[in-house]
């Protein structure tokens, strides 16, 4: 009987986990298709590829350089909304003052996972 219970438990346990796990991950590539969207409504992928320089860096090469960064996510917020620079080489980028911060924080948190591309 407590072998059974033991098993009854584990059971459950596993399938929290796992349900917790898929809501998860499909949050995510919400959160991704809208960080795409994003990005192709204020034209960053003008200038930007997921996976390959273009006018600026790719997005997987941003995350790959601050991947270790703690201060990143400020950083890259900072520099979205005002432009700037310097970071990658002499073109600027320019200032998209008008994102919202919900906004914002969605692109970059976004780009410092590698941009996925949400298939």
């Amino acid at each position: 009987m407590r072998n059974e219970f033991r098993e009854a438990i584990l059971k459950l346990f596993l399938l929290v986990a796992l349900s917790l796990f898929l809501s998860l991950t499909a949050h995510a590539a919400t959160d991704d298709v809208k960080a795409i969207a994003l990005a192709k409504q204020n034209a960053c992928l003008g200038c930007h590829a997921l996976d390959k320089k273009i006018v600026g860096p790719s997005f997987q090469a941003v995350a790959k350089k601050y991947a270790n960064d703690p201060s990143a996510i400020v950083f890259l917020k900072n520099k979205i909304i005002k432009g700037g620079s310097g970071s990658w080489g002499v073109v600027p980028m320019p200032a998209n003052p008008k994102l919202s911060d919900a906004d914002v924080s969605l692109l970059t948190s976004w780009i410092l996972r590698g941009a996925p591309s949400a298939n």
